[in-house]
């Protein structure tokens, strides 16, 4: 009986590239192959990426990480735009849904404004009741229609701070690893009276 032969071939770091046993590959296999054991040939094909072939040796592996890429900044610049911010020391949220409401009632407040809506009306909106926006935990916060204005543009300039961060992480070649530190993101504290 003929013993079983494998071989396979490897790049110059000892990633392997084929593998030719000889019961496949009786003949007509790369000059470059190298013979290695059954044992061997196991491994390297249980651990596909995993391991590497070193002076004769299979030895662990861990690839380096892909690059990070425009779109996994644009990911972290989402997560933390839908994240919240804070306004009038409460903690209100921003998920997509939650800007377009306040852009829309921003728009409605400004309207009231210049419709003569004073400051301390709270039933600008021409309700009954006084208007409210509901905060992360749930409370209810009075806003007149210029505590609404400011309130909308406050959320803009959340929105807007993480855009630009974004973009000057996208502007970095490459973009760092730590790109979700906090350090490269606005922090969500209130923004300061004008």
């Amino acid at each position: 009986m003929i013993e079983k032969v494998y071989r396979a071939t490897f790049t110059t770091d000892g990633i392997p590239t084929g593998f030719y046993p000889s019961d496949v590959w009786p003949t007509g296999y790369p000059e470059n192959a190298v013979e290695i054991t059954e044992d061997q040939y196991t491994e390297l094909l249980e651990y596909q990426g995993m391991r590497r072939y070193i002076d004769g040796e299979v030895v662990a592996y861990a690839p380096p990480p892909p690059p990070i890429t425009p779109d996994d900044v644009d990911a972290e610049r989402d997560r933390r735009i839908a994240g919240g911010f804070i306004f009038g020391g409460v903690f209100y949220q921003t998920r997509p849904e939650d800007l377009e409401n306040i852009a829309g009632a921003s728009t409605a407040a400004l309207a009231a404004i210049m419709n003569g809506a004073a400051p301390g009306d709270y039933r600008w909106h021409g309700s009954d009741t006084d208007f409210v926006w509901i905060a992360a935990d749930n409370s209810t916060h009075a806003m007149d229609a210029q505590t609404l204005f400011a309130f909308g543009q406050a959320a803009m300039a959340h929105k807007q701070a993480h855009i630009f961060a974004a973009r000057a992480l996208k502007d970095q070649d490459p973009i760092p690893a730590d790109y979700t530190d906090d350090k490269y993101w606005p922090i969500a504290e209130e923004p300061e009276a004008e």
